[in-house]
């Protein structure tokens, strides 16, 4: 268990002690895809929801997430969020939308946990909001793309 930093030298779930570790500039960029009818996607494109801006409401809810990722991650650590983006790629050939949310901190831990947080909230908010019209949406390929900042540096997704 050594290599999994959420476990003590007694195998017990624990969390990490970032104490020590110096304040750096971090930056996480994750993304995520909902696919859906045709129908549902021009709906949500064409604003013609009767809830409202879907896509606006799951930017929200996905900044909220992002701030609140220690409360439903249970080793996770609180930290101060500086900027959070969320951005929407509309795919109408593929019928779907894909999310990309950049989370940043100057902090002794990462922000990729609030990010990937984010981008899930996001796609199920579009999911909550349309799964009236369309229970068939699939979230897809969840995953973090690049991650900047503390001591393992920049890493990017191939």
């Amino acid at each position: 268990m050594s290599d999994l930093t959420h476990f003590n030298q007694h195998g017990h779930a624990h969390m990490v002690d970032v104490g020590d570790k110096d304040v750096t500039k971090r930056v996480a960029i994750a993304s995520g895809t909902i696919i859906m009818q045709n129908d549902t996607l021009q709906m949500i494109t064409e604003g013609k929801h009767k809830k409202g801006d879907v896509l606006g409401i799951a930017r929200v809810a996905a900044i909220m997430a992002s701030k609140r990722t220690s409360e439903l991650i249970p080793l996770c650590h609180p930290i101060g969020l500086t900027h959070v983006d969320v951005a929407y790629a509309i795919d109408a050939k593929g019928s779907s939308i894909n999310c990309e949310v950049r989370t940043e901190t100057n902090s002794q831990t990462g922000v990729e946990m609030e990010a990937l947080t984010a981008v899930q909230v996001a796609l199920l908010t579009i999911y909550d909001m349309c799964k009236a019209v369309d229970r068939g949406m699939r979230m897809t390929d969840i995953c973090l793309l690049e991650k900047k900042g503390g001591k393992s540096g920049h890493w990017k997704t191939e």
